[in-house]
């Protein structure tokens, strides 16, 4: 007896030892698992705003619906035919969601994962919810359940209860479709597993909303805490408690009003040019802040499946050769080295100028025409001369300094820097090419800046779209400002330049269709022939204009830019109409005083004798 009770009570001690001392670990992590939670909570992802606060992108709260097979049984039926039409799914597809599964992962390891868990539908709205609880709590199941066993009628009343479970999520919204579309971007979820659950992010695809997705992602917050049995939290046995912080609001400098005349303005053109694109951006030159800028043809965010590489946001990732516009540069230089002055003549050759063994053309025969004259009629040969005459070197650094050749540093994805050689790359022809904006490639928000620099007093500034980030309370917890870059020329060549570019909208110019009833503009027209595979295509052209107004005091400047128009392209036809309607409408708008003295100023631009004159050589 003694030696019996001596070996039970070796036993005893012997697992004692071996549950307490040998096993610790793993039986420690078993009660941990059995007890021990982790609660993930995620972050709201901040708003995208327009400079008014009025909502451009919003994530609402939804519901990811999910299922215990466990719990289900043999009643894989009847819940898939009470769910499916409130899931707007396929009932034959819910039921077979609905049994439980034992699957391998890539190593032939067992996951029961499965067995508890399955995800049926996410991005359903608290309504719906609420509709399948009701749904799940009148489940008939075809039998009196009061004269079940009490197992049965338990079995019952936890698939009511349990079976059918929501996890909290968000969905991102865009309130205005496709307005602004690739200035917002669009965004996608990200997957990742949390305490044996998938957990859904909204993370930013392109876009502000790729730019600044640290910024509106924010921060997820956690849990790790205890239950008893019952599964109710011990708040004693809390581990770590850290709370989560939401992603901050981002407050544009894109004025929704504008972003909708401009967006509208274009859709028209687009319908009667039948461009294969066509873009505009507005901006306040003194700040550089991008009130609107558009696309087109663009997307509905809502719908980030439909997106395709052909509604990129050109303004910024496409490089076209500028054309006349780019003749601001080398005559804007030339003045401001005192080398060319507004009244001096040039002979542009009846349209035909031979120089390094080309032979370089104008789009009409001009004879003799002032340095604004060249201006007012867009000669080619008349820029490749002043060019010839400001010396490559100094158009190089010209063009460099208004900032071709590098990225205006917007924050947007996908901004590239354009096409500028350095000197020593050149042929013998392109110092007098690169004047008339040829052999250079730019963005059409670069050239936008450069004309901006010129309705700035000289001062080249770096494109602001951000205005300030918030927080929830509304608190500034960034503020932007207008940045300067550097002044290119002087307050006596703006003036110049300004003088000149006023008589492009003139009767004599290249675009009296630009002209405003209340306000003196001053502007470039631009047409440049494509290149395709190093060689220039007939009949394929990018038609552009660029205006400031008022002339003598600019708050906006406006780009209009059109990909192989069908119906005419030159710039001042096509785009300078354009131009016209998207300036008056933002005018009115923003109540910009008109201009007092606008019939003098246009008698005077008639008038003058500057203006475009053609002398027989």
């Amino acid at each position: 007896m003694t030696m019996l009770v001596c070996l039970a009570f070796t036993g005893l001690g012997y697992r004692l030892v071996d549950l307490q001392v040998l096993r610790h670990d793993e039986l420690s992590k078993l009660a941990h698992a059995d007890t021990e939670r982790e609660y993930w909570q995620a972050p709201r992802r901040g708003d995208i705003l327009d400079t008014h606060g009025n909502l451009l992108a919003t994530s609402v709260p939804v519901k990811t619906i999910c299922a215990d097979p466990s719990l289900m049984g043999n009643q894989q039926a009847v819940v898939a035919h009470a769910l499916a039409p409130l899931l707007q799914m396929n009932e034959a597809d819910l039921y077979q969601k609905l049994f439980p599964r034992i699957t391998r992962d890539e190593h032939g390891q067992v996951s029961t994962n499965n067995l508890h868990y399955v995800r049926l539908q996410k991005n359903v709205p608290d309504q719906t919810w609420q509709q399948i609880q009701l749904a799940m709590s009148q489940l008939d199941f075809g039998v009196d359940e009061k004269k079940l066993p009490k197992a049965q009628q338990a079995f019952l009343h936890d698939l009511r209860e349990s079976a059918i479970f929501a996890e909290p999520g968000e969905m991102r919204i865009y309130p205005n479709g496709a307005l602004a579309a690739q200035v917002l971007g669009f965004s996608g979820t990200e997957e990742s597993k949390v305490d044996d659950h998938l957990v859904s992010e909204i993370t930013g695809r392109d876009g502000i909303e790729l730019a600044l997705n640290d910024e509106l992602s924010g921060v997820a917050g956690w849990r790790v805490t205890e239950t008893d049995r019952q599964q109710h939290e011990l708040v004693s046995m809390r581990d770590e408690d850290v709370q989560v912080r939401d992603g901050l609001n981002v407050e544009l400098t894109i004025d929704a009003v504008i972003q909708h005349i401009l967006e509208t303005s274009l859709a028209e053109a687009l319908q009667k040019h039948t461009p294969r694109s066509i873009t505009g951006i507005v901006m306040r030159p003194s700040t550089g802040e991008i009130l609107a800028m558009a696309s087109l043809p663009n997307y509905d965010p809502n719908q980030p499946n439909t997106v395709t590489p052909d509604m990129r946001n050109r303004d910024i990732t496409d490089v076209m050769e500028p054309g006349s516009t780019f003749k601001i540069v080398a005559i804007s230089g030339a003045l401001n080295d005192g080398i060319v002055h507004l009244n001096d003549p040039f002979d542009c050759e009846q349209g035909h100028f031979a120089y390094a063994g080309r032979i370089l053309h104008d789009h009409e025969p001009f004879g003799i025409l002032t340095t604004e004259g060249i201006i007012t009629k867009s000669s080619n040969i008349g820029a490749a001369k002043i060019g010839i005459k400001l010396g490559e070197d100094r158009l190089y650094d010209y063009a460099s300094e208004y900032g071709f050749g590098e990225r205006t540093g917007i924050p947007l994805p996908g901004e590239v820097g354009g096409i500028l050689y350095p000197v020593k790359d050149w042929t013998k022809v392109s110092i007098a090419q690169i004047p008339m904006g040829q052999g250079v490639g730019v963005t059409r928000l670069q050239m936008l800046m450069a004309m901006g620099a010129i309705a700035n007093d000289g001062w080249l500034m770096r494109p602001m779209l951000v205005k300030c980030l918030t927080d929830g309370d509304g608190n500034i917890v960034q503020q932007y400002e207008p940045q300067r870059v550097r002044q290119i020329v002087s307050d006596d060549t703006v003036k110049q330049m300004i003088e000149a570019l006023k008589t492009v909208v003139s009767p004599q110019g290249t675009a009296p269709g630009a002209a405003m009833k209340e306000y003196v503009v001053a502007g470039k027209t631009g047409t440049a022939q494509k290149v395709e595979n190093g060689v220039y295509v007939h009949n394929k052209y990018y038609a552009s204009f660029i205006g400031f107004f008022p002339a003598d005091n600019p708050q906006l400047i406006i780009s209009i830019v059109m990909d192989e128009p069908k119906e005419g392209y030159y710039g001042g036809l096509v785009c300078g109409p354009v131009f016209r309607e998207v300036a008056e409408r933002c005018a009115s708008y923003l109540n910009i005083p008109p201009d007092e003295d606008l019939e003098q100023s246009n008698s005077l631009q008639i008038a003058t004798t500057v203006l475009g004159r053609q002398q027989t050589p």
